[in-house]
């Protein structure tokens, strides 16, 4: 190492330990023990738990062989090229992830030589590359990790001057552009890249340890230290700020951080224990409805998949029910179609010996989580596919990845999801049309993004104006009894200036049909208020106050109770501008009200499935009179 590298891991170590984010300082000592390779997840010997697993249930048996199945197809494949995509080289580096650990699995667990040899080719590869792009420094976090996993892994088996050449890129391109000021910002973010970037270089030092045992106490020392900032956002119930596809972004690198950890030095060292992270893995179960699409608010993906640290989560709670929905994906589909995700060896490794036929349904029907992005998920049951689910999102759009959709929900019946979100578009798409999406003032462009914006969430636009940005919505009441499930949130920060007072509350009501009911007050001038729904279903205008909703040969009928004068209309969702991604089979539903300037009135909208009709006749009470 040469002196004015030295001198600069030193100072930020000084500075980090200053700062002093946990309490323990320096858990890494020079005399803490590291065992030899392999040391990261798996330790020599350990292949032989995950054969027991895989011989005791074909559902384990079905993922490894589909593991093999997708290494053996890689054999043929040219190794990843150092193509750049704007300005990420992220998809490179999760695609050697994905082939190292799948590799490295491979050959652990077959000691097949071809499979040692076609991990060897993509280390060399990927090692030669001229840098991992530490200006977008996640694509340097990603391939970090895969090099170490594969270095770490295969360390016995690597011929001399491949393990020097590997070594070589681990510690040049991407432990020591983590010291530098122009890429570490992350060090101090509240976010994912925290989670992510400090997994990598924490992976990247363990590999290393032996030949850099300074410099890899400083890295490890460092993550530990700094990755309680994120970890925080936990707080206080688990539910993730970012949803649901970057819970299985940050936290799952979270979980490998924290699992790296335990395997090499017998401990955390406090992390799994920081409040609300524990939790989390409950937000992570109930995110999922009974058609297997996640409520997708933020920045998410439209559908769900497999979460191979839930395994993690279930073993350490001994909870294996919150594993009710991984068992879905595990039983309900070809395992095949789970081997993009590059984490997932991890389920073999972290899968404990459960059994998967013999995961009970979870016992609880709703699950309320405060935090920075609050949410309420409420269903009828975990193993009817016709039964209701809902979500609430309520927090701030200012949050990371946050969209305009506070109040927003979704709702799901006879297997339909009938009240959708888009959820996320694909940043290059927008940042290659010169759009600034990351610039989060209140009239910035990234409000104009049409998937961002209020007026195509499931919420309320009020004077055809964006939600503030600085806005801010708890849960304010909630209760689980079976006959009136619900959820409440005040929405009045994100209408300031426009509404006085805005309360949303969204209940399931007897087991059978769904209620939406918004209180609201306006300001000293005129209200003009648009209620709109979200769909991929049909609309049949039936009537001025109602709509018949129709997909897979299933109906909803949509009536608004309240105003009693409304007309219902629809929105088609095509996109404004040429940067916004099309919305094909999709439209809007609702109606618009203006509202006299000082007064109060409700909006009720009841979404009732075909078979519950004769059913909802109940009056909806003011949300004062909802129980808790």
């Amino acid at each position: 190492m040469n002196p004015l590298f030295s001198l600069l891991v030193c100072v930020t170590f000084l500075v980090l330990s200053k700062v002093g984010v946990q309490a323990q300082n320096n858990p890494i000592g020079p005399t803490t023990p590291l065992s030899a390779h392999p040391r990261i997840l798996l330790r020599q010997g350990e292949e032989q738990a995950i054969r027991k697993t895989i011989a005791a249930d074909n559902a384990w048996q079905n993922v490894h062989q589909a593991i093999l199945a997708e290494c053996d197809r890689m054999l043929a494949v040219a190794p990843v090229e150092r193509i750049q995509i704007g300005r990420r080289l992220l998809d490179k580096s999760r695609e050697a992830l994905r082939r190292l650990f799948f590799l490295s699995y491979a050959w652990r667990m077959t000691r097949q030589p071809t499979y040692l040899q076609r991990a060897e080719k993509e280390l060399l590869a990927v090692s030669a590359f001229s840098d991992w792009n530490p200006s977008h420094f996640l694509d340097v976090a990603e391939m970090t990790m895969a090099v170490a996993i594969g270095y770490d892994w295969l360390y016995n088996d690597l011929s001399p001057a491949a393990r020097s050449a590997i070594k070589d890129a681990i510690l040049k391109k991407g432990i020591e552009p983590s010291f530098d000021t122009r890429y570490n910002s992350w060090l101090k973010a509240s976010h994912n890249w925290n989670q992510v970037c400090n997994a990598g270089m924490t992976y990247g030092a363990l590999a290393i340890s032996e030949d850099q045992p300074e410099l890899a106490r400083t890295v490890i020392n460092r993550a530990i230290e700094s990755v309680v900032l994120p970890m925080a956002d936990y707080a206080p119930d688990g539910a993730y700020p970012e949803g649901y596809s970057y819970w299985g972004y940050g936290t799952s690198f979270n979980v490998m951080l924290i699992s790296a950890l335990e395997k090499a030095f017998g401990q955390d060292f406090g992390l799994s224990n920081q409040p609300g992270f524990l939790k989390t893995a409950g937000y992570l179960a109930n995110m999922t409805g009974p058609s297997g699409n996640s409520f997708n608010y933020s920045d998410a993906g439209t559908g769900g998949s497999l979460q191979p640290a839930m395994f993690w989560f279930a073993n350490k709670l001994k909870d294996p029910s919150l594993l009710w929905v991984e068992r879905n994906r595990l039983l309900n589909s070809d395992a095949q179609s789970h081997v993009r995700d590059r984490l997932m060896p991890a389920i073999m490794l972290w899968s404990g010996g459960i059994r998967v036929n013999s995961i009970p349904e979870p016992k609880a029907t709703v699950w309320v989580g405060e935090g920075k992005s609050p949410v309420a998920l409420m269903r009828t049951s975990w193993t009817d596919p016709d039964a209701l689910f809902v979500g609430l999102k309520a927090g701030s759009p200012s949050v990371n990845h946050a969209h305009m959709d506070v109040g927003s929900f979704v709702m799901e019946a006879d297997g339909v999801r009938w009240a959708m979100d888009f959820g996320m578009q694909d940043y290059n798409s927008l940042e290659s049309k010169g759009v600034k999406l990351w610039d989060k003032e209140q009239n910035s462009q990234r409000w104009q993004v049409y998937r961002y914006s209020n007026q195509v969430h499931n919420t309320l636009t009020v004077n055809n104006e964006a939600q503030r940005v600085n806005g801010n919505a708890t849960i304010t009441h909630a209760s689980k009894k079976p006959p009136f499930m619900s959820a409440a949130t005040n929405l009045t920060g994100l209408y300031e200036g426009s509404l006085a007072s805005a309360n949303r509350g969204i209940a399931i009501v007897d087991q059978a049909y769904v209620v939406v009911r918004d209180e609201l007050e306006t300001a000293a001038k005129n209200a003009t208020v648009r209620w709109t729904m979200l769909t991929g279903a049909t609309v049949n205008l039936t009537g001025r106050n109602r709509a018949e909703l129709t997909k897979d040969g299933k109906k909803l009928i949509l009536q608004v109770q309240e105003p009693a004068d409304v007309t219902l209309k629809t929105w088609p969702t095509d996109p404004p501008h040429d940067y916004d991604a099309p919305n094909p089979g999709t439209q809007l539903v609702g109606f618009e009200v203006t509202m006299p300037a000082n007064t109060k009135g409700n909006l009720t909208v009841m979404l009732i499935p075909e078979k519950a009709i004769q059913q909802a006749t109940k009056p909806v009470l003011p949300l004062d009179k909802w129980p808790r």
